[in-house]
């Protein structure tokens, strides 16, 4: 069994690097493998067209897809296990909605309270909607930890994240009603998703980030195995379940902030992903499910992001789209196979 982990594992990693170099050859404009390798080895002799293809839009927008299918897949799989709930993902208690809240302030009111539409502002209007979104996501998030040291029951945890997202789905739902037409627009681009938005000094930053948070995830793992025993056996393991539910769910309420703030909504990778790994690996030891969802968030993120951008389009589309055309039929049928399994034991 370890044995088939191990190659599973390495052909999901395979699979990255693959999907990365597709990622960087393939597009609306053909540039050869060839060409892309001495671009990125710093030669200065290729058309500047192709160097600031390469070097500003394509590797920017794949190492984005890398660390946010990463990031969203760890944090749904914290999610699944902290309540015990096959559907549970990153946004299932009100995160995204948070994000896409702090958003909405900042871009539907800015035409009609400054005059002057977000999206015209360049630069500034982009730092201004990754900042919005952080804030009001980790708002939420402080709401959801304050929550869960009132409340015992998970589910009851889960409702309130659900009412949450309704709140906030109303409240946008009113500022759309006064908001002007080109603003609207802008906010429901960025409600899409796009691994393209993050550019430049961003990208560093973002990867940075996510490169500290996701090591710490995996700090989780022992806590998570017990949780996964439930409330009663892990208490008398000696596990502390509230402060364990707590570190938990606010390790993945930052990395879904942070991905959200700079990607948009980005659905169905955090609920598909762990139900995939699941599936393959035949395992709910996060000792093998936590670098499987790392790996295969990644690698599937980067498969979306590329079908986004298939040669043919004009520009790229919907990420969302293509997560959801891509997750769905995923999560349908690893859930019809346990169901299955289940009805034949």
């Amino acid at each position: 069994m370890k044995r088939h982990t191990g190659i599973f594992m390495l052909l999901i990693i395979f699979s990255i690097f693959l999907f990365f170099l597709l990622n960087l050859t393939l597009g609306s404009v053909d540039i050869p493998l060839k060409s892309i390798c001495r671009i990125m080895m710093g030669k200065t002799d290729e058309p500047i067209i192709w160097q600031n293809i390469v070097l500003k839009s394509r590797i920017p927008q794949a190492l984005t897809a890398l660390v946010a299918g990463a990031g969203l897949s760890i944090s749904g799989l914290q999610m699944q296990t902290v309540f015990r709930n096959p559907l549970a993902g990153p946004s299932v208690l009100g995160i995204s909605s948070g994000a896409s809240l702090g958003v909405a302030f900042v871009v539907l009111l800015s035409g009609s309270l400054g005059g002057v539409a977000l999206s015209n502002l360049g630069y500034f209007g982009e730092a201004a909607l990754s900042l919005a979104a952080i804030i009001g996501a980790l708002l939420v998030m402080a709401l959801i930890v304050y929550v869960s040291q009132k409340v015992k029951g998970s589910v009851t945890l889960l409702i309130i994240g659900v009412m949450i997202g309704y709140v906030a789905s109303a409240i946008i739902g009113v500022l759309k009603y006064f908001s002007v037409e080109e603003d609207i627009r802008a906010y429901v681009i960025w409600g899409l998703g796009s691994f393209a938005r993050v550019s430049g000094n961003q990208v560093l930053l973002f990867v940075l980030i996510m490169a500290v948070l996701i090591p710490l995830s995996f700090l989780l793992i022992k806590t998570m195995n017990l949780m996964l025993l439930g409330e009663g056996y892990a208490r008398n393991l000696g596990l502390n379940v509230k402060r364990s539910r707590l570190l938990v769910i606010t390790c993945a309420g930052v990395l879904v902030a942070i991905v959200t703030a700079y990607c948009g909504p980005i659905m169905f990778l955090g609920l598909a992903v762990p139900h995939l790994c699941r599936a393959i690996f035949h395992t709910s030891d996060h000792r093998t499910l936590m670098p499987a969802v790392l790996f295969t968030g990644a690698s599937l993120a980067l498969f979306c992001n590329l079908i986004a951008r298939m040669p043919g389009f004009e520009g790229a589309l919907p990420v969302n789209s293509v997560t959801a055309l891509v997750g769905a039929p995923i999560v349908a049928s690893v859930l019809f196979r346990k169901r299955k399994n289940d009805l034949n034991e």
